[in-house]
């Protein structure tokens, strides 16, 4: 028996690469094949593979993006777990995104129970979605992204060169973990958020500090933005038109909730995300891609730009102009440009909310009073990847019977490969190396979560012709 509803999405062989169509020469000549296999890619979470070969007359044979990554058993871990424990395991999916992972996960337990949290609970988990969006930009864009664009393999050798820069966004970091750690208890893997409502409310001489803190790292942020400003023009000029897809609700940018927006699609509420996200398997992932209205699309900071842009805070709208980022932007590359814009939009959001909590002050709460009861529901909510769905069905007890999550990663690997197979005709007059360092680029920009899209599964039979299906196996 599956722990995963099989999808309604027939099981598929990858798609045919667009650069197999592409002119057989490029524009300019081609010495000699060349062959770029990079196995694993660094500067991503989990394990991915980057496979091109391209021939001496310059036609691509191969454009390949791989995720061999070992397969994760957290939806089999659920089943006939009672609902005071599914949003503490399901945190550990990810140690990045926990908060998101426990937060869509008591989003559908209480769809599926009829919980309604109270408003200061909800303001609570809105701050700690903008506490994780600020930890996870910022440790993607210092670590893992601004030594592509400064030239070096690592952020090691930034500490000599770029000092101040670098201690600057360390410091910014730094804030963002004692962000996490005042609303949720925890700086990973949180404590206080339960069903309901929260377990410990933070105090208000906490608030008070953190809002000060907050308002005084602005000039750090407006700092990174002037960074990545002058090296901006690192970022490769390609650009492919695709889908975007994230949440929208009525006056702010959402992150918390919504329903389920595209770029090409009419807005649905998030019960309906099977719809949207139409997951299939391909014989080079262990992680399922997605499709809606087009071969693929994107979620992530770029998408929620697209989507929201209107609605940003002041600063961090002006720094989105500074840099050149106008929606709609079509540049994958572009989306470590949206996610700093993100940082600067959660620090201003941030500070409001916690106005708004001193203003109406603070109570005490006690969570909602909880009857178990047979029920299914859905939670979707923004994590710094894109936007993510849990869905439960419980019964009678109030226990899981069956578990469904669709990872920001998951829903980003086929757009991830359409990408590739535009881009790579263009690079063959490129040497190796060139051809390495930007294919690497444009994974690294989706800013990836491998390991947390990849679900168990029997892909036995994928190879053939007529491929069986996939089965999804409980531990």
């Amino acid at each position: 028996m599956s722990a995963k509803k099989q999808s309604t999405a027939p099981a598929q062989k990858a798609p045919a690469p667009k650069a197999a169509n592409a002119p057989a020469a490029p524009a300019a000549p081609v010495a000699k094949a060349k062959n770029v296999n990079v196995h694993h890619l660094t500067r991503v979470e989990g394990h991915g593979n980057i496979v091109v070969a391209i021939d001496k007359d310059g036609t691509v044979q191969t454009c390949r993006w791989e995720v061999p990554e070992a397969p994760r058993f957290f939806e089999a871990m659920l089943l006939g777990r009672s609902y005071t424990e599914v949003h503490q395991i399901t945190s550990r999916i990810c140690g990045i995104c926990s908060i998101g992972h426990q937060l869509a996960s008591l989003q559908a337990t209480e769809d599926a129970l009829g919980i309604r949290p109270s408003e200061q609970t909800v303001i609570l988990r809105k701050l700690s979605l903008h506490g994780e969006n600020l930890q996870s930009h910022l440790l993607h864009l210092g670590y893992l992204v601004l030594p592509d664009l400064l030239g070096v393999d690592s952020v090691i050798p930034l500490a000599k060169t770029h000092k101040k820069e670098l201690t600057g966004l360390i410091a910014l970091r730094r804030l963002s973990n004692e962000f996490c750690q005042t609303v949720c208890g925890r700086t990973t893997h949180p404590q206080r958020l339960i069903p309901g409502g929260m377990a410990k409310t933070p105090t208000v001489a906490e608030l008070r500090e953190l809002r000060q803190k907050l308002a005084d790292s602005v000039d750090g942020l407006k700092g990174a933005a002037a960074l990545f400003g002058a090296v901006k023009d690192k970022l490769p000029a390609f650009q492919r038109k695709t889908e975007y897809v994230g949440l929208v609700a009525h006056g702010e940018y959402a992150l918390y909730w919504g329903q389920i927006g595209s770029t090409m699609d009419r807005r649905k509420p998030a019960r309906f995300y099977r719809d949207i996200t139409r997951e299939y398997m391909v014989p080079q992932s262990t992680a399922k891609w997605s499709r809606n209205m087009m071969e693929s699309y994107m979620v992530g900071a770029l998408a929620r730009f697209n989507l929201n842009h209107e609605h940003l805070s002041p600063l961090a709208a002006q720094v989105a102009r500074d840099l050149g980022l106008v929606a709609p932007c079509h540049n994958p590359y572009y989306n470590n440009l949206a996610q700093l814009v993100e940082c600067v939009h959660s620090t201003e959001d941030s500070i409001a909310l916690i106005d708004a909590l001193l203003t109406r002050g603070l109570r005490r709460e006690f969570p909602a009073k909880i009857t178990p009861r047979a029920g299914q529901g859905t939670g979707a909510v923004e994590v710094p990847r894109g936007i993510l769905f849990h869905n439960y069905e419980y019964d009678d007890e109030g226990r899981i019977v069956q578990a469904d999550c669709v990872i920001p990663t998951n829903q980003n690997h086929g757009n991830i490969q359409h990408d590739l197979d535009e881009m790579v005709p263009g690079l063959a007059a490129l040497s190796e190396a060139e051809i390495e360092l930007r294919t690497s680029m444009l994974v690294r920009a989706y800013d990836p979560c491998i390991s947390c899209s990849t679900h168990c599964i029997d892909a036995r039979g994928l190879e053939d012709d007529n491929p069986r299906g996939v089965i999804f196996v409980r531990a």
